[in-house]
């Protein structure tokens, strides 16, 4: 087996390509042409209405990638998920980058599995075919017989990838660093640190030992979630650029349409999607940097409502610490109820703001940025729309992009993408939003109870109704069923208030009754109508039967 092991690391490797220049020159000067060349062509012909046009510009954009190599082909990738920033005609071609790609040598396959494994593949498995059912960036997967009505995915490594990623990367960073003056980009970061995390991810991508167990990992943090299928890695038949999992029988997250003529419901997968996106980086801290149609599978079963969905390629994995998502839960928070100069100071805290930076001139700026997209409907927030202003913004004010947020921002991106392909008038911040809601309703941990203190009561201790009813709004305007919210939203409320934890609140209710030595009972009244209005028998009993009439 291949022991050696493989890393980025952006000094070696800046060092090992220039003491190489017979592979610098010539594969920069090719770079450059094929990008000067595709530049050209798009100037002459891109705002043609002409369909055979743009289906021939489309295969050469396709063309050229897949050219270039895995580096690339990953960039493209992220784009083939953007329906909004992408042509239709040039998606459906950008889409095969998935993995419908060129497929390598099946002699080197083979090779490769027998180098690896110790044994070939026609000793280690019952059946193996001659050609691969998909053929990806970094690799190609098989659908072989384990044992009788037994399947498994192989997924066989190209060859030479360390030597290709390690060259196209250092000349990446060296061709950004040197144009990045000249485009109209403010990072802050510097555009060669965000393609020193993109190198480091995809070293990792190719050690499928790592990718291994990140699987696993992966199945034990959704392992009580019936509706999120994780395949299972079979060890015996894997190393570092072989893989085998169990077989995943699904359709690819890619088409409405072929959902729709499987009897699948779209919707419904868009749901499940975003939401174990969201547990993600909420609660594992722990996330799928690359949730494109391709890594997606809508399995059978399920409800309406609340689709199955598998994923697949655990390669380009990350994690977030519990400080930076807290204070995402916070900046969202901060977002939802217009608090502008707490926002800011939560850009601050994630590294988007130097320390010593005057916050107060960025409220207005990120008010008109942040707080007209949002509007009344808090479904009139898109992703696209927020980054074109906000580009503007970095553009203008002193924020930076820190490395450690460019899986997190690819993760969510691509995530909205795949939403947006399966259905056009998707707002991710409809699911999001009354996600969060009801995270700060029935999580009792102390750092939520904490950020959730801070919405209901100001720093005086007085009870801040509005932003309690805003969050209660949030929650049962988009719940699929209502019952199923506001029962452990009463039941996590009632153990907090009655809980040791629970002392600030009962304190804090206390001060909001008692004003300047007198007693006042209207914020009481007021909450104790709220909470009657929210939590009435009468609607729980109406919900039910409607849930029983028209289930879910």
């Amino acid at each position: 087996m291949n022991k050696s092991k493989m890393q980025y690391s952006p000094k070696k490797d800046l060092i090992w390509i220039f003491l190489r220049p017979w592979i610098l020159i010539p594969r920069t000067l090719y770079i450059l042409l094929t990008l000067i060349f595709f530049l050209i062509r798009l100037a002459i012909q891109g705002s043609s209405n002409n369909e055979k046009i743009q289906k021939e510009l489309s295969k050469y954009l396709f063309n050229i990638i897949t050219d270039l190599g895995p580096c690339f082909i990953k960039l493209g990738q992220a784009l083939s998920t953007r329906p909004d920033l992408v042509r239709q005609d040039w998606l459906t071609e950008l889409t095969k980058l998935q993995d419908d790609l060129p497929p390598f040598d099946h002699k080197i396959a083979l090779k490769t599995i027998e180098d690896e494994l110790g044994a070939t593949a026609s000793t280690l498995l019952v059946e193996f075919p001659n050609q691969p059912i998909a053929s990806a960036s970094l690799g190609q997967v098989y659908k072989a017989k384990l044992k009788p009505n037994s399947y498994v995915a192989v997924k066989v490594q190209r060859p030479n990838l360390e030597f290709i990623i390690r060259r196209d990367i250092v000349i990446l960073k060296i061709l950004a660093n040197i144009l990045s003056p000249f485009l109209p980009l403010n990072i802050g970061v510097g555009i060669g640190e965000i393609i020193d995390e993109f190198g480091k991810a995809l070293f990792e991508e190719i050690d499928y030992e790592k990718e291994a167990k990140n699987a696993k990992k992966f199945a034990k943090l959704f392992k009580n979630n019936d509706q999120v299928i994780i395949p299972k890695v079979i060890d015996s038949i894997s190393s570092k650029k072989v893989i085998t999992t169990s077989w995943i029988e699904g359709v690819k997250l890619k088409d409405r349409n072929e959902l729709k003529n499987n009897g699948l419901i779209p919707s419904s997968f868009i749901r499940t999607g975003v939401i174990s996106g969201l547990q993600q980086l909420f609660e594992h801290g722990y996330f799928h940097a690359d949730p494109h149609p391709g890594n997606m599978f809508a399995m059978k079963g399920g409800d309406e409502k609340h689709g199955n969905i598998a994923y697949v390629d655990f390669g380009m994995m990350d994690s977030i610490s519990d400080s930076d998502r807290l204070t995402l839960i916070k900046a969202i928070v901060h977002l939802i109820n217009n608090e502008f100069f707490l926002l800011a100071k939560d850009f601050q805290k994630l590294g988007f703001l130097s320390s010593d930076q005057n916050l107060e001139v960025l409220v207005n700026p990120l008010k008109e940025v942040l707080g007209d997209s949002l509007g009344k409907e808090v479904g009139n927030f898109n992703f696209k729309e927020i980054t074109d202003k906000f580009s503007k913004l970095m553009y203008s004010y002193p924020f930076r992009v820190p490395s450690r947020f460019a899986l997190i921002i690819r993760a969510v991106v691509s995530q909205e993408g795949l939403a947006l392909r399966l259905d056009p008038g998707f707002k991710i911040i409809n699911i999001a939003y009354p996600y969060i809601a009801k995270k700060l309703l029935t999580d009792n941990s102390d750092e939520i109870v904490n950020i959730l203190l801070e919405v209901i009561f100001d720093k005086k201790g007085k009870i801040q109704l509005e932003k309690l009813e805003s969050l209660l709004n949030i929650l049962f305007k988009e719940s699929v069923n209502i019952n199923s919210d506001l029962i452990p939203v009463a039941n996590a409320s009632l153990k907090l208030f009655i809980s040791e934890k629970g002392s600030e609140v009962r304190k804090n209710l206390l001060l909001s009754i008692i004003k300047e030595d007198r007693i006042e009972f209207d914020d009481a009244e007021k909450l104790f109508n709220l909470l009657k209005e929210t939590f009435s028998p009468i609607k729980l009993a109406k919900n039910a039967v409607k849930n029983i009439i028209s289930p879910v």
